[in-house]
Formats: C-alpha cells, sequence, structure tokens
C-alpha cells in the first residue's frame, strides 16, 4: 500500500508540474510573434506618415498584428478557462480524498479505543484466558485478523494522505496559472484595445487630410487594379465528376440574394469629389453594415480567394461558373477555405472594416472575368438610390 501511494502521488505531481510548464513554455513564442508583428505594424505607420506613401501597406500590416494580437488573446483566455477547470477538478478531487480520509481516520479511532479498553497488556490476557487449545487458536486467528486490519488501516492512510497532498499541490498550481493567465489577459486585452486605437488613429489621420486622402485614392485605384487583375486571371475551376450543372449564374439576373440584411450606402459607377473635381468609377457597392454582422453566399459558388488583398482588408472571392465570381471584402472574420463550394445563403464570414478608410461596411461585387457588374442589376429587391433593406 506504501509503494502505491507514493507512486499515485508522484504520477499526480509530475502531470501537475507538466500542465504548468507547458502552459508557460507555449505563451513565449506566441508573445514574441506578436510584439515582432506589432513593432513591424508601428514601423510602417511611421514610415507612411513620414514619406505619405504605402497608406494601405502599413494598414494592412497594423491589422495584421492586432489579428495577431486578438488571437493571442483568444488564447490566453482559453488557457485560463482551461487552468480553472484543472482546479475545480482538483479541488472536487480533494474532497473526495478527504472524505475517504475521515471514514479511514474514524476507523482508527476506533480500533485506538478498542485497544485502549484492552488495557495495559494489550490482548494477552484474552489469549491466555482461553479454556482450552482450540479456543486459543481460534483467538490467535483473530487477534492476526485485527492486526492486519490494522495494518491496511494505517497503510490506506499513508497512500491517501500523499494523494490528498499531491492534489492539493495540484489545485494550487492550476489555481496560480488561472490567476496569472487571467492577468496576462487583462493586460494583452488593454494592449489590443490600444492597437485599434492606433490602427483608427491612422485612418482618421487621413480622413482628416486632403493631400493625404488624394493620395489614398490613388493607392485605393491601384488596389483595384490589382484585384480586378487577380479576378480576371483566376483559372476555370476543374469540373467535379457527378457534379449536378444547375441553372447558370446569368439565368439569375435580378434574382441574387442580398450578402447582408442592410442598406447600400454607396453605388456603384462614376463617383465625382465634390471639391477636387476629380472622377473615380466604383466597381462594386458598400453596405451600410455594423461590424461583425452575417455574410452570405449570394448564390451557390467555389471559393477561390480567402485571405488577406491589400486595400480591401479580408476578402473572399465566389465563382459561380463560366467566369462569373463575387467578391466580398473588409470582412471582419473569414469562415470558410479556399475550395469549399458554398450553397446560395451559406454563411461565408463577418462584415467589419479591415482595410477600410471609412469604418465598418461591405464592399461588395460582381464580375465577369476581369469586367466589374453593378450589383444593382443582379440583386433581387434592389431599389434604387439608396438601396435595398
Amino acid at each position: 500500500m506504501r509503494r502505491w501511494g507514493q507512486r499515485v502521488g508522484a504520477l499526480l505531481l509530475c502531470g501537475l508540474l507538466g500542465f504548468a510548464a507547458s502552459a508557460r513554455a507555449e505563451a513565449r513564442p506566441d508573445l514574441a510573434r506578436v510584439r515582432e508583428a506589432i513593432a513591424s505594424g508601428r514601423a510602417r505607420i511611421d514610415r507612411y506618415l513620414r514619406e505619405e506613401q504605402g497608406l494601405f501597406e502599413a494598414l494592412e500590416a497594423m491589422e495584421g498584428a492586432v489579428a495577431l494580437l486578438a488571437e493571442h488573446v483568444r488564447e490566453i483566455a482559453r488557457r485560463a478557462g482551461e487552468a480553472r477547470v484543472e482546479a475545480e477538478r482538483a479541488d472536487a478531487e480533494r474532497r473526495r480524498v478527504e472524505a475517504r480520509l475521515a471514514v479511514i481516520e474514524a476507523a482508527m479511532g476506533r480500533r485506538a479505543a478498542a485497544l485502549y479498553r484492552s488495557g495495559r497488556l494489550g490482548p494477552l490476557p484474552v489469549l491466555f484466558s482461553a479454556g482450552d487449545l482450540r479456543e486459543f487458536l481460534a483467538r490467535v486467528q483473530t487477534l492476526r485478523r485485527l492486526l492486519a486490519h490494522d495494518g491496511e488501516l494505517l497503510g490506506r492512510h499513508l497512500a491517501e494522505s500523499q494523494v490528498l497532498l499531491a492534489v492539493r499541490e495540484r489545485f494550487e498550481s492550476a489555481t496560480t496559472e488561472r490567476e496569472s493567465a487571467q492577468q496576462r489577459h487583462r493586460e494583452r486585452s488593454a494592449e489590443l484595445a490600444r492597437e485599434r486605437v492606433r490602427t483608427r488613429e491612422l485612418t482618421e489621420a487621413v480622413r482628416g487630410d486632403r493631400a493625404r486622402e488624394r493620395r489614398a485614392l490613388a493607392e485605393l485605384e491601384n488596389a483595384a487594379r490589382a484585384l480586378e487583375e487577380a479576378v480576371g486571371a483566376l483559372p476555370a475551376p476543374v469540373a467535379e465528376s457527378g457534379e449536378p450543372a444547375g441553372p447558370g449564374f446569368a439565368t439569375l439576373r435580378g434574382r441574387l440574394l442580398a450578402p447582408v440584411s442592410a442598406s447600400v450606402a454607396r453605388g456603384f459607377g462614376r463617383v465625382v469629389d465634390a471639391e477636387s473635381r476629380t472622377v473615380t468609377f466604383r466597381k462594386g457597392v458598400d453596405f451600410e453594415v455594423p461590424e461583425g454582422s452575417d455574410v452570405q453566399a449570394v448564390a451557390s459558388g467555389l471559393v477561390r480567394y480567402a485571405g488577406r488583398f491589400r486595400g480591401y482588408g479580408l476578402v473572399v472571392i465566389l465563382d459561380h461558373g463560366d467566369r462569373y465570381f463575387s467578391v466580398y471584402a473588409h470582412l471582419s472574420r473569414i469562415d470558410v477555405e479556399v475550395g469549399a463550394r458554398l450553397a446560395g445563403g451559406e454563411h461565408l464570414g463577418a462584415s467589419g472594416e479591415t482595410g477600410s478608410l471609412s469604418g465598418p461596411h461591405l464592399y461588395f461585387e460582381i464580375r465577369r472575368g476581369a469586367e466589374a457588374l453593378d450589383p444593382r442589376v443582379w440583386l433581387a429587391g434592389f431599389t434604387r438610390g439608396v438601396g435595398m433593406g
């Protein structure tokens, strides 16, 4: 029993130390990577403010760093939750062990009281007061069983005491890890809020300066050309055997689902700046929608791109066949992977403001190859003017 108790205690303690050490070691490389990304993002912002160029590069770098920091914050929260669960389990185990020890100690107390009542000479008078040899041998057997029982009680008490010690240490370590993780979570959450403010200040600095706005517009036009080229260069997908053909995308003109349930804030076509008289051409529409709103596929399609695209933040591009594509930009989260086949109305991500200079919204395009098509002609229930509800 003693060896068993020692082994149990050692295993519990080793598991406890491994849990705490792995949680601490796991956090270090993540934090170093986050720090490096934040430093790089800040450096690009400083360079943009000095040189007045590379706005979307700086914004992309800072948003990437913020996303990495947000992921780190979620990971710390997960570890804090694991440590909390571990502490609760250890505490429950501690109570069970203490209850078992109480039963053993009560039994040991009864045996001690019986021995006390037997007097200073212990069991010897009982043995030698036997009437004959048969009774004497029976009493010897009874005494042996009592001694074995007492030995078992002592062994169980020792084993459970060692288990209790290990469980208490496990509870204390898990509690310490939980409190440490909670403190790290508070610190990193505050840091995340500061970096989000820093990113927002960059876009506000652009919106408040006409010269910067013009330069940003030129960069955005370059980004639009890059997106156009990227969509136009997408190869035709390999047809899957047995895949139902279904109606062509062209037959859905005027009947497409809306990507979000929201109004269109800015439409498709020529835009003339009232002050500079500069003419630009918008190749998509902006839906006025709060961050985190559900974004859905307007029709069935294959995910051909899912990731960051400079000037557009997080972007998903769906291929609807026959060179028709839909583009969803400025997402806060992408919930699909390249190669996934979506049904019309299926969730693909959440709206946001990544890569945006004008706050949260969804930028949406429909293209045939590199040619931009007016989404208002394709979406069902569209109301001319400011949008669809």
